[in-house]
């Protein structure tokens, strides 16, 4: 049903278009003057008709399974809810669901076979009242396009702020979502602060996030010290970037300026073909290939290599990374202008020079730009440092060690049945709000060294 509405939808669109531009152009053929060329006026018709029904079927697609999950959790007799937690009540919500989907098992209480039964006719009747409303919100707004068509209209002006409202509204959306994301780290966040001491957190030396869940359980008291995650996150980090940026910045600048052209036109996509490839595929190739390598290289010389090395995950992230520097890098070399090439060779300068010595420096902004962009998916990779890394904290900085990261951290801890409400499951919030500074505090630096020089060579 859902696809019905989107179907009518887009036929109601396209016949405002077509009317409407029919009409118009009957009345150009008749030899009136249009304000607009009837384009306008069919486009006019088709966006007045497609954006406000595709926004209210979103919203309407978004706040439905809401509204229907507490409409049934309300008619539940009260016998059976009254003293549940929030937990069990998401339980006995997914069962009901369950239950409605026809996936039953055992043989359920009359309560919730009743339940069920009225979830299925709520969900029915909502999208059957969403076919029903997109039907007659598009047709009316069909004709209301419809009478819009005369000689004075100005079609163009109207379509052109159908679109801008559209522009406008998904940038408002895109701000939103950031801002709803930063709350929701930090209202999770600042509940982590309650139960650990910042002061434990930001200078901790040990992170053990096991924790006993119930009173009768074995396990660790817990710490929650970061300074062995971050630091770990920065020797992969560093040991990424010291592999990409030197390959990444000398592949570029041959292409640019030395390589052959069909040198260029066959090695520059077999260099971006790296960017495609699945991080899940470097890990095994880490895991599968560069560690043992640089383990059996340790052994020969009497260095003693964890099976899971940093240098492992860290020197196949930089492969992955050289792409990314590569091509920015590459493209910023050829938007410097070819004034600055022509006249640093027509002082005497030779390739190299002019390349290391104008337009080098000229692209400096570009090239911080892709070695930032390398930075933040180098801290922000997940798969490979969970296949080739390790997963338990060590203080160390030391790439033959095994060491773990930030974001491995916060999928381990998020993995399981763990509650919302104890310091393990909300230590993944804290890593993934400090995370964040770190990210934006990198960002602000770089920017800083963007403006400076691109005030110097503008």
């Amino acid at each position: 049903m859902t696809a019905l509405a989107f179907a009518i939808l887009l036929l109601t669109a396209c016949a405002g278009y077509a009317f409407n531009r029919r009409a118009a152009m009957a009345l150009q053929t008749n030899g009136v003057r249009l304000h607009s060329i009837p384009w306008f006026h069919g486009l006019f018709s088709g966006l007045t008709i497609l954006i406000p029904v595709l926004v209210l079927v979103l919203a309407w697609l978004v706040f439905q399974s809401p509204l229907i999950d507490r409409a049934v959790m309300a008619g539940l007799p009260d016998a059976e809810t009254s003293g549940l937690a929030s937990g069990e009540r998401q339980l006995l919500l997914a069962e009901i669901k369950s239950i409605a989907g026809g996936r039953v098992f055992g043989q359920p209480e009359a309560w919730k076979l009743a339940a069920a039964e009225r979830m299925t006719f709520l969900q029915q009747a909502a999208t059957l009242g969403m076919v029903v409303f997109t039907l007659a919100g598009s047709g009316a707004l069909l004709l209301h396009a419809r009478r819009k068509v005369s000689p004075d209209f100005r079609a163009r002006q109207g379509a052109e702020r159908l679109v801008q409202g559209l522009m406008i509204f998904c940038s408002v959306v895109a701000i939103f979502t950031t801002i709803g994301i930063i709350a929701a780290l930090l209202f999770e966040t600042i509940k982590f602060f309650r139960m650990v001491p910042l002061t434990d957190f930001l200078f901790g030396v040990n992170w053990e996030p096991q924790i006993p869940i119930r009173e009768d359980q074995v396990a660790a008291e817990g710490a929650f010290g970061w300074i062995p995650v971050i630091l770990g996150t920065l020797v992969i980090t560093v040991v990424a970037l010291i592999v990409a940026i030197p390959v990444g910045l000398i592949s570029a600048i041959y292409l640019n300026e030395f390589a052959p052209r069909p040198v260029r036109q066959a090695a520059k996509p077999l260099l971006e073909i790296l960017a495609g490839v699945p991080t899940v595929v470097y890990g095994f190739f880490a895991i599968l290939v560069v560690a043992p390598a640089i383990r059996s290289a340790g052994q020969s010389i009497g260095l003693d290599v964890a099976p899971n090395t940093a240098l492992a995950a860290g020197g196949v992230m930089g492969i992955m990374l050289i792409p990314f520097i590569s091509s920015f890098a590459d493209d910023a070399m050829s938007a410097v202008p070819h004034a600055l090439r022509d006249g640093a060779l027509a002082l005497g300068a030779t390739r190299a020079e002019m390349m290391l010595g104008v337009v080098f420096p000229s692209a400096i902004p570009g090239i911080v730009g892709g070695v930032l962009l390398a930075v933040s998916r180098a801290i922000g990779e997940t798969m490979i440092v969970v296949m080739a890394a390790g997963l338990i904290a060590s203080l160390t900085l030391n790439p033959l060690d095994s060491v773990t990261t930030v974001t491995v951290q916060i999928v381990t801890l998020l993995i399981g049945d763990t509650s919302f409400d104890n310091p393990k499951t909300l230590a993944a919030f804290a890593l993934g709000m400090m995370l964040f500074l770190v990210t934006l505090a990198i960002n602000v630096f770089a920017l800083r060294i963007v403006r400076k020089y691109r005030e110097a060579y503008d």
